[in-house]
């Protein structure tokens, strides 16, 4: 089996040191995603839109793993605020409905003040094409 990084560009992966994703097998781990645009590097103030847009990246790393969220399997969400997590429950449910993964909902401060939810997944392919 092989171990394969996918970076989204953010330069928070630079800096840090981290990847977007990890994908190992039939495996893939989707780091902890925010709202940011990472081709702008801009954020909405409005969570349901943060949360558009984290689901916009998650989905970039899960189609470059050859994954869908389909496979995911297993999803966490960190909000600073829980009294807004209400607010992503339709937008949540489109998304992971159909695979009604195991979850996890957190809350507790995020690394930039502005970031309103951040979501990570492992999701598990079908095939492993690598």
């Amino acid at each position: 089996m092989s171990r394969r990084l996918i970076g989204s560009g953010s330069r928070f992966e630079e800096e840090i040191g981290y990847s977007r994703a990890v994908v190992d097998g039939e495996w893939v781990f989707v780091s902890g995603t925010t709202g940011f645009d990472y081709a702008t590097m801009t954020i909405a103030d409005d969570v349901v839109e943060q949360t558009a847009q984290t689901l916009r990246n998650v989905g970039a790393a899960l189609a470059a793993a050859d994954a869908t969220f389909a496979d995911v399997v297993r999803v966490r969400y960190v909000v600073p605020d829980a009294a807004e997590f209400e607010a992503c429950w339709p937008l949540l449910k489109a998304t992971f409905g159909e695979a009604r993964p195991a979850a996890t909902m957190i809350a507790a401060g995020l690394a930039d003040p502005r970031m309103k939810i951040e979501i990570e997944v492992t999701a598990r392919r079908s095939t492993s094409p690598d």
